[in-house]
């Protein structure tokens, strides 16, 4: 018994877990049955220390056609006999060991959330956190990460279309690498994460099995520390080339109806899909093992239970129809073996040459099943204290104005992201309509009706680290913001949250509150949170990382006709600021940048003002009054004059309004505002549609000079030229993949 407890301790049970076990079995587990529990009960896959809260979220209503959590992706109506699915999910901690496959893997197993449903993806975004720029180790860690995401991406043949990188010094040790993929399925191809049919056939398709990433799941839910990189084999190897065959067959396979249930096997691998498949469809499986297709010989039964081995799908199918289904996986030229069958005594029995080596109830394993659901204490951070006993009075204003633009403009965060993107394939499958075109969320065109999407991700990580339950809403706020801003009608929400150790009481507080905060804005939005993913464990020995609720947010356009562009189209068009003008230097790049506080409110923010802001900016878009938007953020109004203006090389003229200090007016980064240009005939009609709700004028565009109150600031070429090339000059050193 002591070497049992032992081995569960190794496995990051606790005793009373493993109690637990015992009295749910009713004898004491092997060790095949231990590994199986570590694995299922890890926090990666169980979210015991989540689920409580999790339930809180609006997870049904608007367009949703399943329910959040009942399949591997959320899926909405579109109409046209078309839904969208969508996911995001983390792949934080193998990217900090091993950043290329980290990053590649992550791809490609949110890919497979999609296609395993019966979508086809078709674009891709993501989500990336790093630390100074500066260090060595994060030119490393985001040359590997960007070149992970671009070659599996740019081989699976998946447009990445949008996304965001955020650098701050919490994430040196352990980036966040969030993806999320994006796909259209017709009306009634739909296929469910269930297994059905007493005596069905159980299939393993896809590439072998090895020893890479086994043990994953459990890797991904214990704090990084100097010894992670031992756990190397717990990071998986991608192959897209192989994803791809995988995808094609899968969508034929299951056109011939032939197809009752399939899962990937992603986290906690073959255990996993064979006990979320049983569990959801009230069966079990008899599984021999010795008939999983291998490329390492002699693999134990634990590590063919456990390992994550990329491009694998577990597929019940009619029976009878196998050797149709075999044709076609042969065809493709992969690896398809009938590895079991259903049965009706809800047991997931795994043998080996005919030995029973492992037997267990398939809900025990599972999330809502027998799987332990915790609720641990929180409290208010003690930072706070620094937070409240900030006084914007004792900031001065700057006496040069334009070397703090050019501060911030070259700062990583703010800067062009040009090297990162142009290492992707923005244009495959010739579905992405934001190339050359771009809007505040990226625009996907659904072929061959004249619909299209809009996608984005987004969050603020240190408005949340100020406000958890604020920054949360923010960020869904923003996501919202971003797709009207581009002509869309906000869908619905995925999350990946991701959070330090939640057995830390201040940490727990900042997930609670985010999960409250986020709730509260997708009612207000009617923007039901699909799925997602809950990635704790974020943490080094020097602490946690910032809180981040990463938001992917889904947006319908009825017509590509309806897109709106962020881009400036004509000089001396009008420059309004619509939404209310704020003294607010909360949390901005600014205070950071120019003054080392790292220390003080998440900006003003208001929920209800900001649903009247988007019902404003839909008239305006609806009634063709404005000839761009684009939404304050990062870096503040100066920074989205420059990202308006970059794109066709026009410039501005503003003024600096006498009531509100300059810093706050250029560079603050109050919520709810959004800079739109208007054709100077259309000034009367754009006044009208505005009525009553908060607007400035703040200036006209120029054919290419900068002037900021009277003052010319050069040319909008030399500021371009500072934001592109920062990044890029930083980056030339590393050499190293």
């Amino acid at each position: 018994m002591e070497v049992t407890v032992k081995t569960a301790e190794q496995l990051r049970l606790t005793a009373e877990e493993f109690e637990l076990i015992c009295t749910k079995l009713g004898r004491t587990p092997n060790f095949n049955e231990l590994c199986a529990f570590s694995g299922m009960w890890s926090e990666h896959c169980s979210y015991k220390n989540s689920i409580r809260w999790l339930k809180t979220l609006p997870r049904e209503g608007g367009r949703m056609l399943v329910k959040a959590g009942e399949e591997n992706a959320g899926l909405m109506d579109i109409g046209d006999g078309l839904g969208v699915v969508f996911k995001i999910e983390s792949h934080n901690h193998p990217s900090a060991i091993e950043p290329f496959q980290g990053a590649a893997t992550g791809v490609g197993g949110i890919h497979r959330d999609i296609f395993t449903m019966g979508a086809r993806p078709i674009a891709a975004l993501n989500s990336l956190r790093f630390g100074n720029l500066e260090d060595a180790k994060t030119q490393h860690l985001l040359a590997g990460v960007v070149h992970g995401i671009g070659h599996y991406g740019n081989c699976f043949g998946v447009p990445t279309v949008g996304g965001e990188i955020y650098f701050d010094a919490c994430y040196h040790t352990n980036p966040l690498v969030n993806a999320m993929s994006v796909g259209i399925v017709q009306a009634g191809k739909t296929v469910s994460a269930t297994a059905e049919g007493l005596g069905n056939p159980v299939l393993f398709v896809g590439s072998a099995t090895g020893k890479d990433g086994i043990g994953g799941a459990s890797f991904a839910s214990a704090d990084i520390t100097a010894e992670s990189v031992q756990e190397l084999p717990a990071v998986q190897v991608g192959d897209p080339f192989q994803e791809k065959k995988l995808l094609e067959a899968c969508l034929e396979v299951i056109e011939t109806g032939a197809v009752v249930g399939m899962q990937d096997m992603g986290a906690a691998g073959i255990i996993c899909s064979t006990a979320e498949m049983s569990a959801k469809g009230g069966v079990g499986m008899r599984i021999d093992l010795e008939k999983v297709p291998t490329r390492q010989s002699n693999m134990k039964t634990w590590e063919l239970l456990l390992s994550e081995s990329q491009e694998r799908m577990l597929l019940v199918a009619q029976r009878g129809r196998e050797a149709e289904i075999t044709a076609i996986f042969e065809k493709w030229d992969l690896p398809c073996s009938v590895i079991g069958t259903v049965t009706d005594d809800k047991l997931l029995s795994f043998y080996m040459h005919g030995a029973l080596e492992a037997q267990i109830p398939a809900e025990e394993l599972v999330l809502g099943g027998g799987a332990p659901q915790y609720e641990r204490a929180y409290r208010e951070p003690a930072y706070f204290q620094q937070i409240r006993a900030f006084d914007a009075n004792n900031i001065p204003v700057p006496a040069d104005l334009r070397a703090v633009a050019e501060r911030l403009i070259t700062r990583p965060t703010l800067a062009s992201k040009q090297w990162v993107y142009h290492q992707y394939d923005s244009m495959v499958g010739a579905a992405n309509a934001s190339t050359n075109a771009p809007s505040d969320a990226a625009i996907v065109m659904i072929k061959p009706t004249e619909k299209a999407l809009a996608v984005t991700t987004d969050c603020n990580s240190r408005y949340v680290y100020a406000d958890p339950y604020k920054g949360a809403m923010i960020a869904v706020s923003e996501a919202a913001r971003n797709i009207v801003c581009s002509g869309g009608e906000p869908l619905g929400v995925t999350n990946c949250l991701n959070f330090g150790n939640p057995y830390d009481p201040e940490v727990y507080y900042q997930f609670v509150q985010a999960v409250k905060g986020m709730g509260e804005a997708c009612r207000r939005f009617e923007t039901p949170v699909t799925g997602g993913n809950v990635s704790f464990y974020n943490q080094n020995p020097d602490g946690p990382v910032y809180p981040t609720p990463t938001i992917g947010m889904v947006g319908l356009l009825s017509s590509l006709r309806e897109r709106m562009t962020l881009d400036f189209k004509q000089a001396d068009a009008l420059l309004f600021l619509v939404g209310p003008q704020t003294e607010d230097l909360g949390s901005s790049q600014y205070l950071v940048a120019c003054h080392q506080i790292i220390h003080s409110p998440a900006p003003q923010f208001d929920l209800e003002t900001e649903f009247a802001l988007h019902q404003v900016v839909r008239s305006l878009i609806k009634h063709q009054r404005i000839r761009s938007a684009h939404d304050l953020s990062e870096g503040g109004l100066f920074q989205a004059l420059c990202e308006s203006a970059f794109p066709n090389g026009l410039g501005f003229s503003i003024s600096l309004p006498p009531a509100i200090r300059s810093d706050a007016f250029l560079f603050g980064e109050a919520q709810s505002r959004v800079l739109v240009s208007v054709d100077p005939a259309q000034k009367d009609a754009f006044l009208r549609t505005v009525g009553d709700f908060p607007c400035e004028p703040i200036g006209v565009v120029t054919s290419g000079a900068v002037t900021v109150d009277g003052t010319s600031w050069g040319s909008i070429t030399d500021w371009r030229e500072k934001h592109e090339q920062s990044i890029a000059r930083i980056m030339s050193a590393e050499t190293t993949l």
